[in-house]
């Protein structure tokens, strides 16, 4: 074991590599009061260590003395239920990884934290896949963090104190069970990717509007029933996922259809049966109105629509990346539109409707994003 342990050390000066070799908790131990012992005389200091997938269920000791200019701390896969006071001592440190051990209780990070040159140096940190009912206060006070990575935890809901981490620019809280997003979220000035998807989400805040640097946004698989129009001033948004929501059902359900008028079914009599007519036949304004007529963009129909029209919605799969709910505008409710059949159909049917939808005038749809 102790070879095992040398053959990885030896891998580069500034990073210390034990991924994956099942070390025991003493082992471990002793190997990294060596290892401090070596440094302190040495030049090159250690700058990443890693260490998951071991045995560990707390932090080794060792990391208290040797490692003060740390960088990265990667304990992730292990049996870890706190991350103790050892912490406190790695004042450089920028990156740790947490990930899939036991942390969750109320004494899972050490005390003083927030007081801790760590407050100022932590830009990334993930503990996702671990037991946490709620955000630890003292992470809320970690004024450096960039990234936080809390995905397929026990999260019940987003503490109004996420406000305070004005430096965050990725926020993962996918798989959780948060069922309201805080407006206070909308105070992240630098936030640029929002991770949401796999809750109980019923509503979005109208002030998430005020994330002008938001580039993604996913809140798929949720329950969301509505957006907030405000929703559209994200004018940086480049990926919005909502596949998974009941949000198209029940606007297709709401949507409704007013009956045409005389003049406009005598006016679509006339363009689908092909009348002809000249100037010298009808009077100014039903000229005018006449070349009002739209083309029904589902191309089995070929009717026309003036000022009455039914709108149907689906969701449109982009790339694979992410899907909008677009709007279309059909002659009547007898039209088979494929979209007409989106909140009833299968991934596989919703993919193969976004083939037929290539096939119509972009000028006929709009991306709506109805509150």
């Amino acid at each position: 074991m102790e070879e095992a342990v040398a053959s990885v050390a030896t891998a580069g000066e500034a990073e210390l590599n034990w991924s994956r070799l099942s070390l025991s908790p003493e082992t471990l131990e002793s190997e990294l009061e060596a290892r401090g012992e070596e440094r302190r005389g040495s030049r090159e200091a250690l700058l990443r260590l890693l260490l998951p997938h071991n045995r560990l269920v707390s932090l080794p000791r060792a990391l208290g003395s040797g490692f003060q200019h740390l960088q990265l701390l990667d304990v992730s896969g292990n049996a870890l239920t706190t991350l103790g006071p050892e912490l406190l001592a790695l004042h450089g440190l920028r990156t740790l990884l947490a990930k899939n051990n036991r942390l969750g209780g109320p004494s899972t990070l050490p005390k003083g934290l927030a007081q801790s040159p760590l407050c100022r140096s932590l830009q990334v940190l993930n503990l996702s896949g671990n037991c946490f009912q709620e955000m630890p206060a003292s992470l809320l006070e970690l004024r450096a963090l960039q990234t936080l990575s809390m995905g397929g935890n026990q999260l019940q809901s987003i503490p109004a104190e996420i406000e305070n981490l004005r430096s965050l620019e990725c926020l993962y809280l996918g798989g959780n069970f948060i069922k309201e997003i805080p407006p206070e979220l909308a105070n992240l000035p630098s936030l640029t990717y929002l991770v949401l998807c796999d809750n109980k989400i019923q509503s979005v805040p109208p002030q998430l509007s005020q994330l002008h640097s938001l580039r993604s946004l996913s809140l798929h698989n949720n329950l969301l029933t509505y957006l907030p129009r405000e929703i559209l001033n994200l004018i940086h948004l480049e990926e919005l996922s909502l596949r998974g929501n009941p949000l198209v059902v029940r606007f297709v359900r709401d949507l409704t259809y007013d009956p045409p008028t005389l003049l406009e079914l005598a006016a679509r009599t006339i363009k689908i049966r092909n009348i002809s007519y000249t100037p010298y036949d009808l009077p100014g304004n039903l000229l005018r109105y006449l070349g009002l007529a739209s083309n029904c963009p589902n191309p089995k129909c070929g009717g026309v629509y003036f000022d009455c029209c039914v709108r149907q919605i689906k969701f449109v799969d982009f790339c694979g990346k992410y899907r909008l709910p677009l709007m279309h505008y059909l002659c009547s409710p007898e039209c088979s539109s494929p979209c007409s059949s989106a909140s009833h159909s299968s991934t596989s049917q919703s993919e193969s409707d976004s083939e037929d939808e290539a096939s119509v005038a972009a000028h006929r749809m709009q991306k709506v994003l109805l509150g």
